[in-house]
């Protein structure tokens, strides 16, 4: 096999990339991975974003699929640095993001022999890949290899996105000479006519009530249900949890990954609602609950659906088929996108015939619910603060980045306590930001280069949410910010050190608690800033925040980091201040 197959064949697989409607690539530096990197970066259709650090590239490209739905090629060099991508194939298929990861490697004679940079690479990530394949070296570049590398390139196209999304991985060996030394001849086996894929994947219709599914949600009652919506990748999944909820009459508990916190019926302080005990017991239990999306991230929310009585109907919506029910309650699934139970705002539910009527909701109940959300907001804002005065706390950031960003922007946030803040103060708006997470593992590793993905998408501003650990953790994802020349506006809470486990029962442990646990690190963000060329906007007020979002947000802004200092301690007390705020407005008549 000469260096010319390799490029040839290689040249082939990047064509049906493109052909498949694949639109991004991420690469980093290395040897033995070069053939693969010249071929990904010359293929025009492709834009290919260039990474120092190969756990930023993983990341960058999970960021960038979860904001274009379209899968992410990724290659990297032999060893650890495919090993560097395993968090980031972690987080891929947990999240259902589909990426294709192209590692290259040794030939077999240099496997278990010493040689440098050489592991075993095979099914390096396992269970997290849907699909692995061992490309093996393959000979000369004839019609029939070609054939093969461009089918095999759909396969993982196709295989990426067929039924739960997720991340196919090619394990690529390849020998020495690694460059060309003559240009490369004319493709000897071109593409199909038309820019057609070698192998065309036929659309999978949504499933439709025509399908069958007309009583995916029927016999539901009449009365008190209630709708919850949980994170989703799946467009136009949280509108149609919204318009069912509508149509119903029930109340809608949408966390602000699911899409769904719009309209009439949703809910957005439910976590500070039924951390009411009081609240809980006068509410009383819905007859039937359906439930979309992954877990939602309320505790007190999850919770309160694990207390519920057996007896009570929980089903579970995933067009995928997912199981996410660490508590066993639920009682019924249906492998079904909850679009396609929802059309034109008519849903197609219990007693839905010609005349498209459900069975209705309880008006009293749902009522409850609204007034009751109403009294938490006043109680919340009454307690963190409210106005363009208002001093900043972690609250109120939370509240001011989901009530002011416009439509168009997407709100990443991290997945400690800016995510649970932003659960529990961000209001109900139908024309608020995407709300994007790292929420399939859960983990902060790789938050700011996923933004930075986001951001690399082309689709408006993008703002993250994150607190100081997790920047600290992934700075060096700001040298691909400055290499890229991409836009983000970090809004930064710093409490110097990690303040969701003073909420956790180990801050009890004051021996070690704050040296092993809370983890203080005194860093100035500002000197970070300065490193790797960003603006640092330290603000203390709410109308500072505004400000420094109006003017980090314009394009060609670059990245700035927008600081808001905070106390972990005075955090707590906030927390459960607004906690014992909010009961006592809703015990009083």
């Amino acid at each position: 096999m000469s260096t010319i197959d390799t490029y040839l064949l290689l040249r082939a697989f990047c064509d049906e990339l493109a052909r498949c409607g694949v639109t991004d690539a991420c690469t980093s530096p290395g040897s033995r991975s070069t053939p693969v990197v010249l071929s990904l970066a010359r293929e025009r259709r492709l834009r290919s974003w260039s990474h120092v650090d190969e756990r930023v590239a993983g990341f960058f490209a999970v960021g960038l699929a979860k904001r274009t739905g379209r899968p992410v090629a990724i290659t990297v060099t032999s060893g650890t640095a495919a090993a560097e991508l395993l968090p980031a194939v972690i987080e891929a298929a947990e999240a259902r993001v589909p990426l294709i990861v192209l590692t290259t490697d040794r030939p077999p004679e240099l496997r278990d022999v010493g040689a440098g940079q050489t592991i075993d690479q095979i099914k390096l990530y396992g269970g997290a890949a849907k699909a692995f394949f061992e490309v093996g070296v393959v000979g000369e570049a004839t019609p029939a290899a070609l054939r093969w590398m461009r089918t095999l390139a759909c396969r993982a196209v196709w295989t990426a996105l067929d039924g739960r999304p997720g991340v196919v991985h090619l394990n690529l060996p390849l020998r020495e000479p690694l460059v060309l030394s003559e240009p490369l001849p004319a493709d000897p086996l071109p593409g199909r006519a038309d820019g057609r894929p070698w192998v065309e994947r036929a659309e999978t219709a949504v499933s439709s009530p025509s399908d069958g599914h007309e009583n995916a949600l029927a016999p539901l009652p009449a009365g008190r249900g209630v709708i919850v919506a949980g994170r989703t990748e799946r467009d136009g999944g949280g509108r149609a949890a919204a318009a069912l909820a509508e149509r119903l009459g029930w109340v809608l508990l949408a966390d602000p990954l699911s899409g769904a916190r719009r309209g009439p019926n949703a809910i957005a302080h439910y976590d500070a609602l039924l951390r009411d005990p009081g609240f809980q017991t006068r509410i009383g239990a819905p007859a039937a609950v359906v439930r979309v999306g992954d877990v939602p991230t309320s505790k007190p929310l999850r919770g309160w659906l694990a207390g519920l009585d057996p007896a009570i109907r929980q089903l579970a919506i995933d067009p995928e088929g997912t199981w996410h029910d660490p508590d066993g309650v639920v009682s019924e699934r249906a492998a079904v996108a909850l679009d396609a139970l929802v059309v034109e705002g008519d849903a197609v539910a219990a007693g839905a015939g010609a005349s498209g009527a459900t069975a209705p909701g309880d008006p009293a109940w749902l009522a409850q619910w609204r007034d009751a959300d109403a009294a938490a907001a006043r109680a919340i804002a009454q307690t963190i603060g409210s106005g363009a005065g208002a001093p900043l706390n972690e609250p109120l950031v939370a509240a001011e980045l989901t009530a002011a960003l416009p439509a168009g922007t997407t709100l990443f946030v991290a997945a400690s306590m800016p995510i649970r803040d932003v659960e529990t103060f961000a209001p109900a708006r139908d024309d608020g930001p995407l709300t994007l997470a790292n929420r399939g593992a859960n983990g902060i590793d790789g938050t700011v280069a996923a933004a930075l993905g986001a951001a690399a998408a082309g689709s408006g501003p993008v703002v993250l949410h994150v607190g100081d650990v997790t920047l600290a953790y992934d700075l060096s994802a700001l040298l691909s910010a400055r290499r890229l020349a991409l836009d983000l506006t970090i809004v930064l809470v710093n409490n110097d050190g990690g303040g969701i486990f003073h909420f956790l029962p180990v801050a009890t442990q004051a021996d070690h608690f704050e040296h092993h646990v809370a983890t203080p690190h005194g860093l100035d963000f500002a000197v970070a800033a300065q490193l790797y060329g960003a603006r640092h906007l330290p603000v203390a007020t709410a109308g500072d925040l505004r400000a420094a979002l109006a003017q980090s947000t314009a394009p060609g802004a670059g990245v700035t980091i927008v600081e808001a200092r905070t106390e972990r301690d005075a955090n707590v007390t906030l927390h459960r201040r607004v906690w014992a705020a909010v009961a006592e407005a809703l015990a009083t008549p």
